[in-house]
């Protein structure tokens, strides 16, 4: 069988287009600063167990990417199913998006904290990887809360929406 695929990457517009497809929890990132940054991310993931890790990713380019290039913690927010205008407010570029945003406070390390999330992580950042025009951030989750049967926040083909019907929660035996 012979192949009429290209071996070239797709085109940028070809890739967002196909991503679009896949669901995604919304999370705003926090990071201390003079004044402190914020941004509605996609790509947050748990990366390892042992050691406890996960990761999210910024565009280089991005305005809170110099403060994150710095930062030695950071709030990972997973925003639930009622959080749309946060979640459209840490992703408005040129805007203060603090004071556009008023229900926060600090916490250790002079981290941003969001009022009322489905789950927060406060985290130590023990890493950054160069991926193309992003940076791969890892972080150790040092401290973090969860809010009993919350429903999730999730973007899907250009939309915020949530899951019809959370799935009852259960412990690992």
């Amino acid at each position: 069988m012979t192949s009429a695929l290209s071996a070239a990457p797709l085109d940028a517009d070809a890739f967002r287009a196909l991503l679009r497809r896949q669901a995604a929890t919304v999370t705003v990132v926090t990071a201390p600063g003079s004044p402190p940054v914020g941004f509605t991310a996609t790509s947050f993931t748990s990366v390892s167990l042992r050691p406890p890790l996960v990761s999210f990713c910024l565009d280089r380019g991005s305005s809170s990417w110099p403060t994150l290039e710095r930062a030695a913690h950071v709030g990972v927010h997973l925003l639930g199913e009622d959080q749309h205008e946060v979640a459209r407010t840490f992703a408005t570029s040129g805007i203060d998006r603090f004071a556009a945003h008023t229900g926060w406070r600090y916490g250790p390390h002079g981290v941003p904290l969001l009022d009322s999330p489905a789950a927060w992580l406060l985290c130590r950042v023990t890493g950054r990887v160069a991926a193309g025009d992003h940076a791969i951030v890892l972080a150790e989750p040092l401290h973090g809360q969860y809010a009993q049967g919350a429903a999730p926040l999730i973007y899907h083909m250009g939309r915020y929406a949530s899951v019809a019907q959370p799935a009852p929660e259960q412990r690992a035996a």
